[in-house]
């Protein structure tokens, strides 16, 4: 979906504005940009808590960093890039992630997730939160943000293949559980016949 000419027109004028550092404009780049960023962070972390400060410490390097904006892309891209990095930087200081050690069992599973169509997005989205941080994030990075296992790599400070068996032990995981939220539902719903 293209931006409209108008958005595109608020965005330079609220970009202006922050360059400087006019409050107004600060608080309508923020009322614009946070309900998207807060589910940003909230995909890096299971506290809201931790993801309100996420939010929080992204908007002040957007308003600190603006000037290094140079108007290619979006900006919604831009700083949605900040706020990935911003709950990369605070994963990395909090956890250590480590090489899967059986990789054979991870490496079988390459294709997508498979479901029906009852698995609701919202449920979708908590079995991948329900993954352990390690998983849940290079999940996130390689399948919804879109980087590459190289990138992820330089990200959190690990191996190209460590990236990929995460992916794949993720996806493993993930499969599994949707398995089971699958067979749940039938059950219930067999129940209730």
């Amino acid at each position: 979906m293209q931006p409209t000419d108008n958005k595109i027109e608020l965005y330079k004028q609220l970009i202006d504005g922050c360059k400087k550092n006019n409050r107004e404009s600060q608080k309508k780049m923020y009322d614009l940009l946070s309900s998207k960023m807060f589910g940003v962070c909230l995909r890096y972390v299971k506290d809201r808590e931790i993801a309100e400060d996420l939010l929080q410490e992204g908007f002040v390097k957007i308003f600190t960093n603006i000037e290094k904006f140079r108007g290619e892309g979006s900006f919604e891209g831009w700083a949605r890039r900040i706020f990935v990095n911003t709950a990369i930087e605070a994963y990395r200081k909090s956890t250590k992630m480590y090489p899967i050690v059986n990789l054979e069992s991870a490496e079988h599973f390459e294709g997508e997730l498979v479901y029906n169509d009852t698995l609701e997005l919202e449920d979708l989205m908590k079995l991948i939160h329900g993954l352990s941080p390690g998983y849940r994030t290079v999940f996130n990075l390689y399948v919804i943000e879109g980087y590459s296992h190289k990138e992820i790599a330089e990200l959190l400070q690990i191996s190209e293949g460590t990236s990929k068996s995460q992916l794949a032990r993720a996806r493993y995981l993930l499969q599994d559980l949707i398995t089971a939220n699958e067979k749940g539902t039938k059950q219930n719903e067999a129940i209730a016949k």
